[in-house]
């Protein structure tokens, strides 16, 4: 049998149809572009947390370095205090050979000022071993920490943006199952405004290749 001219689609529906297809085949394009930014985020924000944990065991174990270096220099020190106050020069000779490079640049330090310091510990002068290191790595463990906690954020909103672009896919499918063609309009309408607003913000996102 033949379709009666009844039957035959009006050019309106030829248009809704051809706004339906494209606004489904543009939703399900960026829809899996947001899925693939999304896992790529969400790897660059594991790999950011794991350089900032790195970061915290090697600055821990630089500041057990400069805290181990302290204590070898203060046991020294404390000698040479005590061999000072006895005034038993030959020992102080003897302990202020064995002063490690970084306690002697301070003590010198503390001498040329007089020794008006509460001790060659409190000049600026003096640096352990590991503590520079120290205080690179906790700040680097600091910004891979933020980094990743951004990178998270990312992952999220593209996430988001998934969800967002649903809500075009639900509305374009309810509109192919109206009757009233000005009823179909109006969900298209939403599912094309919805898709507009998701463009608009997904072109602000940056991208992870």
């Amino acid at each position: 049998m033949h379709r009666g001219a009844s039957d035959e689609p009006t050019p309106t529906t030829r248009v809704l149809d051809i706004v339906t297809v494209v606004l489904l085949s543009v939703t399900a394009v960026v829809t899996a572009w947001c899925g693939f930014e999304a896992s790529k985020w969400g790897g660059e924000m594991s790999i950011a947390f794991s350089q900032a944990s790195s970061a915290r065991v090697q600055a821990a174990s630089a500041q057990s370095t400069a805290q181990a270096a302290r204590q070898y220099d203060l046991t020294l020190y404390t000698e040479w205090v005590l061999a000072e106050a006895d005034g038993r020069d030959d020992l102080v000779s003897f302990v202020e050979e064995r002063f490690t490079e970084e306690f002697a640049v301070a003590f010198d330090a503390w001498t040329a000022e007089g020794r008006a310091a509460r001790g060659p510990f409190v000049m600026e002068e003096y640096v352990p071993p590991g503590t520079r290191e120290a205080e690179q790595l906790s700040a680097r463990a600091d910004a891979k920490f933020d980094e990743a906690l951004t990178n998270n954020q990312r992952g999220d909103n593209y996430s988001l943006l998934t969800v967002l672009f649903a809500l075009v896919l639900f509305f374009a499918a309810i509109s192919q199952h109206q009757a009233v063609p000005w009823r179909r309009r109006v969900f298209l309408g939403l599912s094309g405004v919805i898709v507009l607003c998701g463009l608009a913000l997904l072109i602000t996102f940056p991208i992870k290749i």
